[in-house]
This record gives C-alpha cells, structure tokens and sequence, in this order.
C-alpha cells in the first residue's frame, strides 16, 4: 500500500532554520511527540489504551490530538471489526518515520533532566 503524502506548504523557504520550524509545526503541540512515543514502542493501540499510555492527558485533549495528527497524515485511525467493535489508532508511515527525532529527544532528556524525585538543586 502506497501512501498519497501532502507536503507541507513552504513558507520560509530559503531559511536556514525551516525544516525545524516544519518539523515543529507537525509535532510541536504538548502531546504529540508524547502520543507518536507511545505508538512508536507499543504499535497500534485503541483510545484507551492510549489514554492509558499518556499520563495525564484528558480524553478532549487526546481526541484532538489524534485527530490532528491523522489530519497531518502521521496516525491512522481504523475501525477493527470485533464485538465489540473498537477504533485503533496507529502511525502512518510518515509517523513512523519520525522515529529517529522522537527517541533522540527521548535520549537527550533521559540523560540531561533531573529524575522527577529528586528536589531542584537551585538556590533561591
């Protein structure tokens, strides 16, 4: 299967720092790089499954996330056909292909951030 991809319109072309700003505008939303992380190291996964996968995220937030991301043609969504049945959210190709950006900004707060318990080392 072949995927029909829309480009991102260029509206800074010539700029050095335009691919980031195009990359951003794809997965610059709080959620996002959090939800194509989730999918990336579990594969498809239903709504609540997802919502599971995402602490803290409300179901709003997530429905608009999804759907926002499959409007960017980086998530699917499919109707599997069970009893009962169910919506199954996973990457397209392009989202997949993110992989590389997403576990890099995994790694790098893996080694640069504070575990969260541990208290702030700054000094008022």
């Amino acid at each position: 299967m072949t995927e029909t991809l829309n480009r991102l319109e260029i509206w800074c072309e010539g700029e050095e720092w335009c691919p980031i700003t195009s990359t951003t505008s794809l997965i610059g939303k709080k959620w996002h790089p959090v939800i194509i992380h989730r999918l990336l190291e579990h594969g498809p996964r239903g709504f609540n499954d997802l919502k599971r996968d995402v602490d803290g995220i409300s179901s709003k937030v997530l429905s608009d996330s999804l759907e926002d991301l499959e409007n960017k043609q980086l998530v699917s969504r499919a109707i599997v056909n069970e009893k009962p049945v169910r919506v199954e959210y996973s990457l397209t190709d392009h989202g997949d292909s993110l992989r590389p950006v997403i576990m890099s900004m995994r790694d790098w707060g893996m080694e640069y951030l504070a575990p969260a318990t541990e208290p702030s080392s700054s000094v008022a």
